[in-house]
């Protein structure tokens, strides 16, 4: 049966909703340069205090970066989350913060902070999401939500989640986590994907244009409305760039029950390595 899900966060005019961006790279970028535009929606609508956002990746800006992400030559040999939170602080004025380095287990501990209304992923790789996952299920963590966004060449998704921690406890209603409902995705054992291409040519053969941003503006708008209004009727979507069709995720436990089934039948019928 259908529902909707009502925002765990109480709304409050004084405080920023705190969010840590993992990932700088194309759908990263994509996010964190939409965020801005939710801050100053927040601030109009007295929701809350905008957002304090927080931006973590290790990489460097590369030749090829500059073809479909929103990087220049100039910028070729500098650190990516500092290149672009550098930028909104100097155009909208906020005081975000970036991190050159890449999140792992002890990244909470390290900032002193715990309590992340949403952590936003935008890693290419399981690995990265497996120790995301492990973090956020801690008996001392506290983030809200998960919202997980990953693509392929023509396709992705992205998957608003409550982990199962000190904040979100076990219950029907949770909004379950990527992982939860698809574990595939986070299961280091099935291996990874190609690495990222080292031309200009082939990283457009491997991957569309517009199918980062396509994702980000999709989940971006999924934030608005669970942040204005209260409640969502869905938490993620499903886009395929051949067919230009989004579908989405409904707030459902049935369904849930269902896809967590399927895919450990599936699972089963996998040979083992």
């Amino acid at each position: 049966m259908r529902i909707e899900h009502v925002l765990s966060l109480r709304a409050d005019a004084r405080r920023p909703v705190r969010v840590l961006v993992i990932g700088a790279g194309g759908t990263g970028s994509a996010i964190t340069m939409g965020l801005p535009y939710l801050d100053q929606a927040l601030r109009v609508w007295g929701r809350f205090a905008g957002l304090d956002v927080l931006l973590m990746d290790a990489d460097m800006v590369s030749e090829t970066n500059c073809i479909r992400q929103p990087f220049s030559i100039s910028d070729i040999g500098l650190s990516k989350a500092t290149v672009l939170v550098n930028r909104i602080n100097l155009f909208w004025g906020t005081h975000w913060r970036a991190e050159p380095r890449n999140f792992d287990e002890r990244t909470f501990q390290r900032i002193q902070d715990s309590s992340i209304d949403f952590l936003i992923g935008c890693v290419d790789s399981r690995t990265a999401r497996c120790v995301i996952a492990r973090s956020l299920v801690k008996s001392n963590n506290r983030t809200a939500y998960w919202l997980d966004l990953g693509n392929n060449a023509a396709s992705g998704q992205f998957v608003l989640g409550q982990p199962w921690n000190a904040r979100n406890r076990r219950s029907a209603e949770r909004l379950r986590t990527v992982n939860e409902l698809y574990p595939e995705i986070a299961d280091v054992k099935a291996g990874e994907d190609p690495l990222p291409s080292c031309s200009a040519i082939e990283a457009l053969e491997r991957q569309e244009p517009f199918i980062n941003q396509t994702l980000a503006a999709s989940a971006l708008t999924m934030l608005a409305r669970l942040l204005r209004y209260g409640k969502i009727a869905y938490h993620g979507g499903f886009y395929n760039a051949a067919t230009g069709k989004l579908t989405a995720l409904p707030v459902d436990p049935a369904l849930w029950r269902k896809t967590r089934l399927r895919n450990r039948k599936m699972q089963a019928k996998l040979p083992t390595r």
